[in-house]
């Protein structure tokens, strides 16, 4: 319950209970679009300049290799057994949707771990970009493998009706995924960051430390408006598929533990490690998705990340994670 006197715990509690008795309240989309953009420049200050202090040795390397190893397992796992259920396509998208991560579930996590006082290491701010892409490139690759098996189908008879999507050039995908905007902003502000050290950290703290707690509150209102919203998406969607977007974060997370316990990680990485594997994105993997695999239903995976998934992580999740990491690491 502690974790629910947060203040901007509550004020995405706020924004998701307006949300859901359908108040007028609205954060006016280029607000939040630059409240985001802030969010992740300043995390990625604040990560570069923790690494400037602590170092790229202990912990680094064994944390992104983790990182890198989750981001390809995740994805992989989530297509196989979603494709028992559901169409390639909708399979393919949910799998990427939740084997890529939220950068505000991870922001709103480091602030959680920093308000008790708990260390984690700087690099897990590129741990976290590292994980965003990969999911992203597979989905396109198990898409394009179904298209292309659809096209054969369709050369051979009347087996499948329609002209089939034709597959995605890999390389338009792969150039979207390494230069998108958000991510550069946050590797942009870890490089700075290192490079500047304690001096820039210094300078930058009224900007970067001081105002980052009302910042991020305000965003998370914003993001429990959304997710009331997204909620009244999934009517009509099998209990299955809401089963697996709130079990299936559970199980990346006790997967991301076991790789913790297994490299040695610190509790407060472990705990990052956690929040990232059982994250859901839902602003950069929709927004590629909707174009590379138009296919795929968007009320379905964004419906689930960001209507269930967010909000049980954003609420319980976090404190969950960091009480189940210090309790086995500590």
């Amino acid at each position: 319950m502690k974790a629910l006197a947060d203040p901007t715990i509550l004020f995405f509690a706020f924004g998701l209970l307006a949300g859901m008795v359908r108040s007028n309240l609205e954060i006016p989309p280029q607000i939040a679009r630059f409240l985001s953009l802030y969010l992740l420049m300043a995390l990625g200050l604040k990560g570069g300049f923790a690494l400037a202090e602590s170092g790229l040795g202990g912990e680094v390397l064994p944390s992104l290799l983790s990182a890198v190893a989750l981001a390809f397992a995740v994805p992989a796992i989530g297509f196989v057994l979603l494709r028992r259920f559901l169409s390639g396509f909708d399979a393919a998208a949910i799998a990427a949707t939740y084997g890529s991560v939220s950068a505000v579930t991870f922001i709103t996590a480091s602030q959680y771990l920093e308000t008790r006082g708990l260390a984690f290491g700087g690099h897990m701010a590129a741990a976290m970009a590292l994980m965003e892409s990969p999911a992203i490139i597979m989905a396109v690759c198990f898409a394009n493998a179904l298209r292309q098996r659809a096209s054969g189908a369709v050369g051979g008879g009347p087996a499948v009706l329609g002209t089939p999507t034709q597959p995605v050039p890999l390389r338009k995908i792969l150039h979207e995924s390494f230069t998108d905007g958000a991510q550069l902003l946050l590797l942009g502000g870890l490089a700075v960051g290192l490079i500047t050290g304690e001096a820039g950290k210094a300078a930058m703290q009224p900007f970067s430390i001081d105002i980052f707690k009302g910042m991020l509150a305000f965003f998370l209102l914003d993001m429990g408006l959304q997710a009331a919203r997204s909620l009244r998406d999934l009517r009509g969607t099998p209990p299955g598929l809401l089963l697996y977007a709130v079990l299936g974060p559970l199980s990346h997370a006790g997967l991301a533990l076991l790789l913790a316990l297994a490299t040695g990680l610190s509790a407060g990485n472990a705990t990052l490690l956690m929040v990232l594997a059982g994250s859901a994105s839902y602003i950069a993997v929709p927004a590629v998705l909707r174009y590379a695999l138009p296919e795929a239903r968007p009320a379905l995976y964004l419906g689930m990340s960001l209507g269930i998934t967010f909000p049980l992580n954003i609420l319980f999740g976090i404190p969950l994670y960091a009480a189940i990491a210090h309790t086995l690491i500590a």
